[in-house]
């Protein structure tokens, strides 16, 4: 009882810190672009994970990696931080937070697409309920929220939040693959690790100005709260409970918690369609999670 006590209050912290990020990334790109903040976003993140290593003692994992598993985690930090994350960051540049986020949060459909393509597991036909409910979330957010709130919506702004999930998707396929092969602490350090280093390489040919503290500040805070911290309390929590169930369904939360952030920091009236619209997302998600038969 008390080690799922913990594991409750472990993902809460992970949920409370990811719906707070949708608002972090809207000011940080207010002081910064959306390479500047994944930079500095980057190498905080990856300072925390270096930190969770020293402090789980587990320097020598990183030693013992192969030539092969280097050249994998060469390719994955490509992926992500780097691809997913500079997609993300100018979908939100782009769009209302409200509309790039649960877009965005789409990502277990396409993954569903994906793992039929390429991984040969076919879709049971009562997913493909599932998949319409929140497609038809997707696409009520994103053509009824700029009608109703009278919000510029670009298309190529969905169009990279699209591409997001997209990338997402195959982060986690591809992932998912190996993660029995290497430390999870590991994988997210090495990804980082080498996601930084493309970063810096690509900062010299793109030119960056840090130039205003409320925007490192930022950006700091998104590499801790969206990319270190709440994967490192989430990994915390499936481990010490025993009802795995409960720990994702609490990650549902996380969305509408975030509208709350949006609408009181940002300022954003959320509209009534972006309320339907994200509720049909989770619905579908939940529906392929829980109610199919795997």
């Amino acid at each position: 009882m008390r080690n799922n006590t913990s594991a409750v209050v472990y993902a809460c912290i992970a949920v409370l810190s990811w719906s707070t990020v949708a608002t972090a990334f809207k000011i940080a790109l207010t002081h910064l672009t959306h390479f500047e903040m994944l930079l500095i976003a980057s190498c905080t993140s990856l300072v925390i994970f270096a930190l969770l290593l020293t402090f789980q003692k587990k320097w020598r994992l990183v030693s013992e990696l192969s030539g092969r598993q280097w050249g994998y985690f060469a390719l994955l930090g490509l992926l992500n931080p780097v691809a997913y994350y500079l997609v993300l960051f100018k979908a939100y540049d782009l769009l209302p937070a409200q509309v790039a986020q649960p877009i965005n949060y789409a990502w277990p459909i396409v993954l569903l697409i994906l793992l039929a393509l390429f991984a040969h597991q076919p879709i049971p036909p009562k997913k493909y309920i599932g998949m319409f409910i929140s497609l038809g979330g997707v696409v009520l957010i994103s053509v009824g929220t700029g009608q109703s709130g009278g919000m510029d919506i670009p298309v190529h702004g969905l169009l990279l939040a699209a591409l997001s999930a997209l990338l997402w998707a195959m982060y986690w396929m591809i992932n998912n693959k190996f993660k029995d092969k290497t430390d999870g602490s590991i994988a997210l350090f090495m990804s980082f690790l080498f996601g930084t280093v493309y970063l810096l390489i690509g900062a010299v040919g793109v030119g960056v100005h840090f130039n205003t503290l409320p925007g490192i500040l930022s950006g700091m805070y998104v590499g801790g709260f969206e990319m270190g911290i709440p994967f490192i309390f989430f990994s915390l929590a499936m481990r010490k409970t025993s009802n795995p169930a409960l720990v994702n369904q609490l990650c549902y939360l996380s969305p509408f918690l975030s509208l709350f952030f949006i609408a009181i920091i940002l300022g954003e009236q959320i509209v009534f369609t972006t309320y339907i619209g994200l509720a049909l997302i989770v619905m579908g998600i939940m529906f392929n999670q829980y109610l199919v038969k795997k």
